[in-house]
């Protein structure tokens, strides 16, 4: 089930009720158009539809409505600039935020990636969240998995998973089938990673129309309740869920989220861990002054928290309990550099020979020990250098002729390389492999 965050201003002198009207008109059309799409074979054509469906329409209504559906897919490609461009939610200071914490005295910054495990040791439950379009907010998530293991949590869950797909802890990998925002490279690897570290993965996900969306987030804490505290009462879970679903308190979409339900169904501590107000927008100008002065004074090059000398963690908003601060992203020959998952992946250089002329060409690579219908640990969308035609969220693009060459970000190990062409046609596959760095080596962060 898809949910669509929509919160843009009325554009143009008009009424909200026109607004609104013009906004839902868009979405009638956006989802015909994606599930247009969805009826073709392979990702590729199902984005050459939506590519071609966004240069349709350039109402305001249709360009914040299909930017996010345009974006989803820009993500699935591995195209993540373009999807960040495509839609993006503007982190506007709120009433109830709180004093900076470069304002407030005796915080300091700390890695994420240690200082949330060690928040962690007094919760039963962490919940981290997420921007659906913008794969930075799961990068971390990646990470904090194994040394969320070792703390002692066993139990997964993230919301895209479908309960449908009952092999997935048995084959060990995601694959279409097994959700929606898992088609995405790096959520697919996150779920791999917590199955390969052992934890039991958990779909909670609604499997009927539940009528609002506080019923939604109900029957989403429910079935999380019944399918690991109903039995087992002290295990310790961690989820990843979109933006407010992790909220643990206010009100939420005229109801309460899935973490306050889950909590009055548990009564278990559980830790809130904001990923999506603290991240780089494509224009500075939608950054939270906050952001903007944190990276001008610190300029770290991790994600960071802030934490006071009794180890409390500072948060944006009273209803997180603490909030990540991600660096400015950084691109290396197009792709950005934190797709080396703080150095588990190295790049590969790829080149388009195996496309045999045909562009747009999409190469896959698969871990070499999982079945053709995994999803993918890497996607790249090699293509003939791409010129805007246009401005804006909705650009279209014209080509010249200058051959394209990328990089794939892999951990070590071996892989099945796929080269995709127009209607599904694979014209190469090939077998490569990623070795360690050596000592004297840096690894690209």
């Amino acid at each position: 089930m898809l949910w669509l965050v929509c919160t843009a201003p009325v554009i143009h002198a008009q009424s909200a009720e026109t607004w609104r009207a013009q906004q839902t008109s868009a979405m009638e059309k956006a989802g015909d158009i994606l599930a247009q799409a969805r009826r073709h074979k392979g990702l590729l054509a199902q984005y050459m539809v939506m590519r071609k469906a966004s240069a349709s329409d350039d109402s305001p209504a249709f360009r914040l409505i299909f930017g996010q559906y345009l974006s989803w897919y820009q993500s699935f490609l591995g195209d993540y600039p373009a999807a960040v461009r495509s839609f993006s939610i503007a982190q506007i200071p709120q009433a109830d935020d709180l004093p900076s914490p470069l304002a407030e005295g005796g915080y300091v910054a700390r890695p994420a990636l240690d200082a949330i495990p060690e928040l962690a040791r007094n919760y039963q439950i962490v919940l981290l969240n997420e921007a659906h379009n913008v794969a930075l907010t799961r990068s971390l998530s990646v990470q904090l998995l194994s040394r969320l293991y070792a703390e002692g949590f066993r139990y997964f869950a993230a919301e895209t998973l479908m309960q449908s797909d009952t092999g997935l802890q048995a084959r060990g990998y995601p694959t279409t089938d097994s959700g929606f925002y898992t088609e995405e490279p790096i959520y697919g690897e996150m779920v791999r990673t917590a199955l390969k570290l052992g934890f039991k993965v958990i779909a909670y996900e609604t499997t009927s129309d539940a009528g609002s969306a506080d019923a939604r987030e109900a029957e989403q804490a429910r079935l999380l309740y019944e399918s690991v505290f109903a039995h087992d009462p002290h295990a310790r879970l961690v989820v990843q869920a979109g933006y407010d679903h992790i909220v643990k308190s206010g009100r939420y979409l005229g109801g309460q989220s899935m973490a306050e339900h889950l909590h009055k169904l548990t009564t278990a501590p559980m830790l809130s861990v904001n990923q999506t107000a603290m991240y780089p927008r494509p224009k500075s100008k939608n950054d939270h002054p906050y952001y903007t002065a944190v990276m001008k004074q610190l300029q770290p090059g991790v994600p960071i928290v802030f934490v006071d000398a009794n180890n409390k963690p500072w948060s944006l908003s009273p209803p997180y309990d603490v909030t990540v601060f991600f660096p400015p992203e950084k691109l290396q020959h197009g792709r950005p550099t934190w797709l080396s998952l703080g150095g588990l992946r190295r790049t590969h250089q790829v080149n388009a020979n195996a496309c045999h002329g045909h562009y747009p060409c999409l190469v896959e690579a698969r871990y070499a020990d999982e079945g053709p219908d995994a999803i993918p640990a890497d996607r790249l969308l090699l293509d003939l250098s791409r010129v805007a035609l246009s401005i804006g969220p909705m650009d279209v693009y014209g080509s010249t002729q200058e051959a394209p060459s990328g990089e794939l970000y892999l951990r070590p190990g071996s892989y099945e390389l796929s080269f995709i062409v127009d209607q599904d046609k694979t014209p190469q596959r090939e077998t490569i492999v990623v070795r360690d760095a050596s000592p004297r080596e840096p690894v690209q962060r």
